[in-house]
């Protein structure tokens, strides 16, 4: 079992020191869904929920959070982050909608932190401009999908 590196010598939470890594290009894809009734689901793909576009809004949403994720997760580095891509898929049938978040950075520590945190605000932020038309949907299956980068190498999650 490895040692946790947020813990000082007495158990005590501190933010890792990575000032002796060598940066490197970080990269993570983090998916996960939001549930709503397919009347709800339609509204949204047809553009009319009251509150405006939901996948823009979202979008952008997941955006400024990635930006964010250090002012939320109290030991994640600020990050300098070069890029991130959100998408959405929708299923008809389920009234599901799929977000997935990838983030890029070179730097010393990686952005699962950050591709997590734009799926999770921007599936709040589904819920948010949808809550008015079903107040049974579900936000669930966050997760990192894959990352690259750093000392620990490359991850991809098998499903």
């Amino acid at each position: 079992m490895s040692t946790l590196s947020h813990l000082d010598d007495k158990g005590k939470a501190r933010m890792v020191d990575v000032t002796v890594k060598e940066p490197s290009v970080r990269e993570a894809l983090a998916r996960g869904k939001v549930v709503m009734h397919r009347d709800t689901l339609a509204l949204v793909t047809g553009g009319k929920i009251p509150k405006g576009d939901v996948f823009g809004v979202a979008r952008i949403a997941g955006i400024m959070a990635a930006k964010k994720t250090s002012d939320m997760i109290p030991m994640c580095h600020p990050l300098e982050l070069t890029g991130i891509d959100i998408h959405f898929r929708t299923n008809d049938e389920s009234g599901e909608i799929i977000i997935e978040a990838g983030v890029k950075t070179v730097g010393r520590t990686g952005v699962e932190m950050e591709a997590m945190t734009a799926v999770s605000v921007a599936a709040l932020t589904i819920y948010d401009m949808c809550k008015s038309a079903d107040k049974n949907i579900i936000l669930s299956d966050i997760k990192l999908i894959s990352k690259r980068g750093g000392k620990s190498g490359a991850f991809t999650r098998e499903e």
